[in-house]
């Protein structure tokens, strides 16, 4: 069975043009990249479990945010890497820079012995679709895509 996450994609009209919110994971690994490494808040869950549920647990943890809803469901995409991610769109103007995101440990540098902790997202932030169609992982890209044609034929 592949690995299966779920998500949440905020999205706003700003301006008359469609924003949407995008986490940067946080840690070594990801400091230094930008372009084509931002994300949907997102994680993985245990088969049995509520996807949606799942979603609106994870989006807390890495935010600090409850979004309300109503939630719209977007095409489940399977990643380059064969992870499933079911996603969820909803209307919000939740304010990025009350960040708070949960903590996870690891040896770094590697091979130190050293453990530091870093926040799961480092960084949260609206992107008009266009731009964070230029930030968000490529695999996530049609998300991006389907909410804007959903948001586009509702108008």
């Amino acid at each position: 069975m592949p690995k299966t996450s779920a998500g949440i994609l905020p999205y706003r009209s700003k301006d008359g043009r469609w924003e949407v919110l995008l986490v940067h994971p946080g840690g070594p690994f990801w400091a230094k990249k930008d372009l084509g490494s931002w994300s949907i808040a997102k994680g993985e869950y245990e088969e049995g479990e509520d996807p949606l549920q799942a979603a609106l647990r994870e989006f807390l943890e890495e935010t600090g945010h409850q979004p309300a809803g109503p939630f719209l469901p977007l095409a489940q995409r399977k990643q380059p890497g064969g992870k499933l991610i079911d996603a969820w769109a909803t209307e919000s103007d939740w304010d990025s820079s009350k960040l708070v995101s949960n903590t996870f440990s690891i040896e770094w540098p590697k091979g130190s012995g050293r453990v530091q902790t870093f926040p799961e997202v480092d960084r949260a932030e609206w992107f008009e679709i266009s731009e964070a169609a230029r930030r968000i992982l490529p695999g996530q890209r049609g998300f991006l895509d389907e909410l804007y044609e959903k948001l586009s034929t509702s108008s």
